[in-house]
Parts: C-alpha cells; sequence; structure tokens
C-alpha cells in the first residue's frame, strides 16, 4: 500500500464514530457503610436538603418508647449533627422538603399499642435550627408517603383514624385519601384518591410525577385482629392531570420499604412480612419507567424495615430499621448503595 493510500484510510477512520464493544458492561453497583446516626431507630422517612441528610422521630427500642430527636448528616464529613428536637415526640413522622425548609407532617404518638395517628405539621428552618408549628393536616393520619413537587407537598394514603377516639393501633384504617399542600398559602386541598388504600408503602419522585409503591394492607378479621397483607402495586400520580395511573408491580410484595429516585430510576430496599410467613427483607430493587421493568439489585447487607433511604449525590442512603418483624430491635446501620458513574448520566 502506497503512503497516501494509508493516509486516506486513515482520514476515512477517523470519521467514523467510536462504538463501545458490544461485551462493555456497565459497572455493578455496590454497597458500602457510613457513620451510624445516634440513636438507634426505625419507621424513619428522612429528606435530603442542600447536601445532608435529615432524620426525624422514630420508634426505639422496646418499642413502647418513641423519640422527637432530629439529625442531620453531611457526606462531606461523614458525621451526624444532633439539632433542634421536634415539638413532640413522633414515629413515622414524613418529612418533605421545598423552599429552603422541611416539612414533618402526620406520625404516631404512643409506644405500641397505644399508637394514635395525628394531624400536626411543622416547619423546620435549617437557618436558624428552630421549628414552628405548619397548618395542620385535615385528617390525623400516620404511615403515608409524603413528597415535594414543583414546590407543592403532596400526602398520599397511610392510616387514619376509624373513630376520633382512636388510641389504639388496631383503631385505625387504611386510607386512600391523598392530598397537597401549598405552602404559599399554607392550605391543604383535596388531590384524586390513590387506587390503593395502604400504609407503609415508599415512594419517590421521578419527571415531576409520584411513583409509589408496595406497603400493605391492614385486614380486620371477625374477632378484631388484623391480618397485615403486603401489596406490590405501582401506582403514579401525575399533578398536572391530578390522574394516577399503575405500573408493573414490584416482583416481591414487601412492606415497611423505602424508597428513592436516582437518574429516572426508582431505587427499592428492604422491607417486612407478616403473612403467610414473618420475615424480613434484605431485597433490593430497581425499576425502569421506559421499558415499565424492573431488575434485582444487590440486596441490603443488613436486612431491615421501617428503614428511610434518600439521595445524596450517586449515592443513595440507606439508614436505620428494624431488624426483626414488629416494632422492636431498632437499628443505627447507615448502609449506602453507590451507583456507577454511567447511571449518574441517565
Amino acid at each position: 500500500m502506497q503512503r497516501r493510500d494509508i493516509l486516506r484510510l486513515g482520514a476515512a477512520l477517523a470519521a467514523v464514530p467510536f462504538i463501545r464493544p458490544a461485551f462493555a458492561q456497565t459497572p455493578a453497583p455496590r454497597w458500602t457503610t457510613a457513620a451510624a446516626p445516634t440513636v438507634a431507630r426505625q419507621e424513619l422517612y428522612p429528606e435530603v436538603l442542600d447536601g445532608r441528610l435529615y432524620v426525624a422521630g422514630g420508634l426505639l427500642t422496646p418499642n413502647t418508647g418513641y423519640s422527637a430527636h432530629f439529625e442531620s448528616y453531611d457526606p462531606a464529613t461523614d458525621a451526624w449533627t444532633r439539632l433542634a428536637t421536634l415539638p413532640e415526640a413522633r414515629h413515622h413522622i414524613a418529612l418533605a422538603a421545598t423552599g429552603g425548609l422541611i416539612y414533618g407532617v402526620g406520625g404516631f404518638s404512643g409506644g405500641f399499642p397505644n399508637w394514635r395517628a395525628q394531624a400536626s405539621a411543622y416547619v423546620y428552618d435549617p437557618r436558624a435550627n428552630r421549628w414552628r408549628d405548619s397548618t395542620p393536616i385535615p385528617y390525623p393520619t400516620a404511615e403515608g408517603v409524603f413528597a415535594a413537587i414543583a414546590e407543592r407537598l403532596y400526602l398520599v394514603g397511610g392510616r387514619v383514624r376509624a373513630h376520633d377516639d382512636a388510641r389504639h393501633f388496631n383503631d385505625h384504617a387504611d386510607t386512600a385519601r391523598s392530598l397537597v399542600f401549598n405552602p404559599a398559602n399554607g392550605r391543604w386541598s383535596a388531590i384524586a384518591d390513590a387506587p390503593t388504600a395502604r400504609n407503609s408503602a415508599a415512594a419517590a419522585v421521578i419527571g415531576g410525577r409520584l411513583f409509589v409503591v408496595g406497603g400493605r394492607q391492614a385486614i380486620k378479621q371477625a374477632d378484631g385482629s388484623l391480618r397485615q397483607v403486603n401489596v406490590a402495586q405501582l401506582e403514579v400520580y401525575d399533578p398536572r392531570t391530578d390522574r394516577w395511573s399503575q405500573r408493573a408491580p414490584m416482583p416481591q410484595a414487601q412492606g415497611g420499604l423505602a424508597a428513592a429516585a436516582h437518574g429516572g430510576r426508582l431505587y427499592v430496599f428492604g422491607g417486612e412480612q407478616w403473612v403467610p410467613e414473618q420475615k424480613v427483607f434484605a431485597n433490593a430493587w430497581v425499576y425502569e419507567p421506559a421499558s415499565d421493568r424492573w431488575s434485582a439489585l444487590p440486596p441490603l447487607p443488613t436486612p431491615r424495615h421501617g428503614l428511610g433511604a434518600a439521595v445524596i449525590g450517586n449515592r443513595i442512603h440507606v439508614v436505620g430499621g428494624g431488624l426483626r418483624v414488629g416494632g422492636d430491635q431498632a437499628s443505627a446501620v447507615h448502609e449506602v448503595l453507590v451507583l456507577p458513574d454511567a447511571q449518574t448520566q441517565s
């Protein structure tokens, strides 16, 4: 081959776009650990604001104890900081952030079995390290999901008092009722009910829509006891249309689980099951909305339920939770799912 032919061939090859070899694969997500929070607790609904993770309240061990403790985690220093306590102790209090503030709503007061859903709502200003009262929820509720979308806060499902004097866990019922809160005017408004009444679900926001997954239904039996049955449904709420749609259910029904969104995907962790046998799950899953498909992730190193999950950077922080079914054996476990760089670009 003459020199001019070699030059022409080189120019032609340079013009061909690079094609990644078919055998190249994205590295798998991996688990690591981070500093433990200062209090072991479960039934957590954490939130992230300005790169810090916030956790409030929770159920202690034994499960007759519950907390007003509030703390934040800074990934830059791998350290937790105690902050101003909640105005009242709560477990299952749900957090969501908008406008530089963190809102904490609902939850139960009382140790098991004397749980009583509350309508109280509070707002935390991190600059002042201070809580103040916010507009109460129109009805007492706990174990629902709570998330911010476009400067509004959405509260879906959970358990509500079956009668005004409800003072026991069994005196509550699952609900599909859903609300939106406008911080600008301090008003709660009703939105379309969710398709499924459930408690102990998990949720995250993807593309301006709320994805609600898993959880369970407490079905009252003839003798007054409750049969707690997990559900696998994935339901999506679009605030632009005030409509719900149903997507592919989880491969395995898990209640008391945690969820977080990253890179347009839904990540789900842990949970528990009461029937047909009692167990705590290590299973973790990822859902791809474009294909309506679930895939398995590396399981939690420490199986637990009543845990919380939140995203900072390309890491999903999974905090706290109970190590066995029910309210006992709360933990201070803090495990982190590190997502590969290729996934952070999606």
